[in-house]
């Protein structure tokens, strides 16, 4: 028996057990009520609500605060002896690592595919809301983060639950946390297997074996996958070994590399084509209100946008504080204001270029999927790409084997955190996990479970419901630790520094 027909078998028979629980769990976590001529499913709204909350809560600290965000990133406000494992920028590329991935190349074709060009502007809004929400949740992530004997952190939704509702309403509060981090950790570590590693091992192992050789190429055998798959899964355990700080060593290098590699590739179509732009700029405005996508007209274009934009910054799900909260600092808003920067550049900025390049290229597999045609997100942005750089399908695999690596590192560390959780910090607990993700990455280069992943997929999501419920409640002590930062960068700034920066005046929390 060949391992073709083991691994077939394997997916079909995990397929036909798991595919009623996964359209179950979907139907339920993806309720959709009729909006118009389409549906809006309530996670959506749900995400979107609190970043309209949020923004509105902390009167615009996104916009307000943003140039602060820059200076704290660079290292300007850094306190000597401050607890942490790696410093603000390495925090926000782990973080970033785990977003920025295929959902950015093929997530948003799809998203202009069906909404029409409209799809970006929603898609930009959701992302802009979506950075208050990341604010609020990093802050309480280093607030209440555990700081252990060896010097290690750890943080997140399973932390800043349980420790902030006691903290304000006492031993019910105490009780409500810990059911809510119970359940965030299960949602975690269920989607960092799934979805974090299988799924991305899994693309990204196609998009190389389709590159090199096709079908009938080494890459596409059993042999060749299992080769992928142990390659990966060693390169993957060797970083996991170091930790957060490892993790943080390998991102900062990786995601500014990958996403300006990337970026630059969407700058050479849209210079290319630069007198397209105003008409690109002009199908998007005009667009968003007098939609013209295959589904649902302007709502649909508002549902596409801001669910793309939901799915990839995750902004409101919890999985970022993890990352953040192995930051270096005394201030724990410092490091939110850091956080806000993600979705900015998962979204606002990586995701709109994808978006502008297809829009302006206009490949003939876009104008057919707009049409209805079922054609896959990759290939539409792929297209977009080849009318300017034939070359770029090269290019293209590249990206998606960085992004892909870089998410199984950081939603590795995710899941580490989480496991540790459940299961206790003990050097066999940690070693045990870090064996059975390895593993896992090998067999996301031989099965493809696609209804363990859209299970995987509902986890995520259901995930937000416990985070955000959270985040209303503690959403005082963020509003706290933000005057008590922006009052710590003003007297600094009043200490006589020569430096003209630091008497610059801060905006102050509402």
């Amino acid at each position: 028996m060949s391992l073709d027909s083991i691994t077939r078998s394997i997916d079909d028979a995990v397929s036909d057990f798991f595919e009623p629980v996964a359209e179950k769990v979907g139907e339920i976590v993806f309720y959709a009520v009729p909006v118009g001529d389409t549906e809006l499913p309530l996670i959506v709204a749900w995400l979107v609500v609190a970043g309209l909350v949020f923004t509105t809560w902390f009167g615009l600290v996104q916009v307000r605060n943003f140039t602060l965000a820059i200076k704290v990133v660079r290292g300007k406000y850094d306190e000597d002896g401050s607890p942490g494992e790696v410093n603000h920028f390495q925090a926000l590329t782990a973080a970033v690592s785990g977003t920025v991935g295929l959902g950015n190349i093929a997530g948003v074709a799809v998203a202009v595919s069906i909404g029409g060009p409209g799809a970006t502007f929603w898609m930009i809004l959701c992302g802009l809301l979506g950075m208050a929400t990341k604010f609020v949740e990093v802050t309480l992530g280093v607030k209440y983060r555990e700081q252990h004997a060896d010097g290690t952190v750890s943080g997140g939704p399973m932390h800043y639950l349980p420790k902030g509702l006691a903290e304000r309403f006492g031993s019910n509060g105490a009780k409500l946390g810990k059911v809510l981090a119970v359940l965030a950790s299960i949602m975690i570590l269920f989607f960092g297997l799934f979805g974090g590693n299988l799924l991305q091992a899994n693309q990204s192992y196609a998009q190389i074996a389709s590159t090199v050789g096709g079908d009938d190429g080494f890459m596409a055998s059993s042999a060749g996958a299992v080769l992928f798959g142990l390659v990966v899964a060693a390169l993957v355990g060797l970083v996991l070994l170091g930790g957060i700080r490892s993790i943080g060593s390998v991102t900062s290098r990786l995601v500014p590399a990958m996403a300006g590699m990337y970026v630059t590739a969407c700058l050479v179509v849209i210079l290319t084509n630069v007198t397209a732009v105003p008409d690109a700029i002009q199908a998007i405005f005009q667009g968003a209100f007098e939609a013209d996508g295959v589904t649902g007209g302007v709502i649909g274009a508002l549902i596409v946008g801001f669910q793309r934009a939901a799915f990839s910054n995750e902004a409101g799900l919890g999985s970022a504080p993890i990352a953040h909260s192995a930051v270096k600092t005394k201030h724990p808003a410092s490091e939110g204001l850091v956080a806000l920067l993600e979705p900015f550049i998962d979204t606002v900025v990586i995701c709109t270029m994808t978006a502008l390049t297809i829009i302006i290229a206009n490949p003939a597999s876009w104008a057919e999927a707009r049409e209805g045609e079922s054609i896959g997100g990759v290939t539409i942005t792929s297209d977009a790409f080849e009318t300017v750089l034939p070359w770029f399908p090269n290019l293209l695999t590249v990206a998606v084997l960085l992004f892909a690596f870089s998410t199984i590192l950081t939603w590795g560390y995710y899941g580490l955190k989480a496991w540790s959780y459940l299961f206790g910090k003990s050097r066999t607990s940690e070693i045990t996990f870090k064996v059975v993700w390895s593993v896992f990455v090998v067999l996301g280069s031989l099965l493809s479970l696609d209804s363990l992943i859209s299970l995987a997929d509902s986890a995520l999501f259901l995930l937000s419901v416990f985070n955000i419920i959270g985040l209303y409640l503690l959403a005082p002590v963020v509003k706290r630790e933000l005057a008590s930062f922006t009052d710590f960068v003003r007297n600094r700034g009043t200490q006589g520094s020569a430096d003209p920066e630091k008497k610059e005046p801060v905006a102050k929390s509402v």
